[in-house]
């Protein structure tokens, strides 16, 4: 099993350091192509983009939008423009983001936790989808920005995406929230887009099928190659949680 904390030698504690520094340039070395997709598509949105926004000159940012459109700079410029101006007309005012008193609801459900981290270094996250209560839409939305937003703050250097395990035990129609649902797969893949690496289902109910038939053809070509199905492929024993065996307390998302 490999370990990333420690080495058997000092020697060899370097080695691994200097491959996992290579290991993060790559993530984020920009091809020729990238970089001139990534320019056209600046000048673009900078064309129709009268709010200034610092976002429009974040490479990466640019970046993933480019390549949850497939490369497309029209398409993914478009999709920019749209995700502009839903941070502006959603999110709180002077570029602020949600405290924990803006999703207080959601969070006393104890559904969402952040720890620990699969084989190439991205973060993990934890919903338990047993205990979602479905209540106000907008509120679930703003709780949605809210993990994102703390996720991607908390983003290992080199990295841009995370992992997330969706726990569905115990699942039932009491839990079953198809608009909340369909609002946080919106969000997820139309304003952080290729920000998801894998998704893992476990302990997965009969009934809660009948809600993954609705949810399912919502979900675009992109985000579906990330479902996935067996843990230990990805995550390492002692990265998981305690409750699948793993060695690491579950951390309430608020705490991280």
């Amino acid at each position: 099993m490999a370990d990333f904390n420690s080495a058997s030698n000092s020697t060899g504690k370097e080695k691994e350091e200097e491959e996992e520094e290579e290991e993060e340039i790559v993530r984020v070395e920009f091809s020729e192509i990238e970089k001139s997709k990534v320019g056209i598509m600046r000048a673009l949105v900078q064309n129709q983009d009268s709010s200034n926004s610092k976002e429009v000159n974040d490479d990466l940012i640019l970046r993933r939008f480019l390549r949850a459109r497939d490369m497309d700079v029209e398409k993914a410029s478009q999709m920019f423009l749209k995700y502009l101006s839903w941070r502006q007309s959603f999110m709180p005012p002077n570029g602020g983001c949600f405290t924990h008193s803006d999703v207080a609801t959601d969070i006393s459900h104890n559904k969402f936790f952040m720890q620990g981290h699969d084989k190439q270094g991205r973060p993990v996250v934890l919903v338990f989808g047993g205990r979602h209560k479905q209540h106000n839409v907008d509120d679930f939305k703003r709780f949605v920005v809210y993990v994102l937003e703390k996720i991607c703050g908390r983003m290992p250097r080199g990295h841009e995406k995370f992992v997330a395990i969706a726990d569905v035990q115990g699942w039932g129609y009491a839990n079953c929230d198809i608009r909340g649902y369909l609002a946080a797969l919106s969000i997820l893949q139309d304003c952080y887009p290729e920000r998801l690496a894998k998704l893992f289902f476990v302990h997965v109910p009969y009934i809660f099928m009948t809600a993954w038939k609705m949810i399912y053809p919502f979900i675009d070509k992109n985000t579906k190659k990330k479902l996935k199905g067996t843990l230990l492929n990805d995550i390492d024993e002692e990265q998981l949680p305690e409750i699948y065996g793993g060695k690491l307390p579950l951390v309430p998302i608020q705490d991280c």
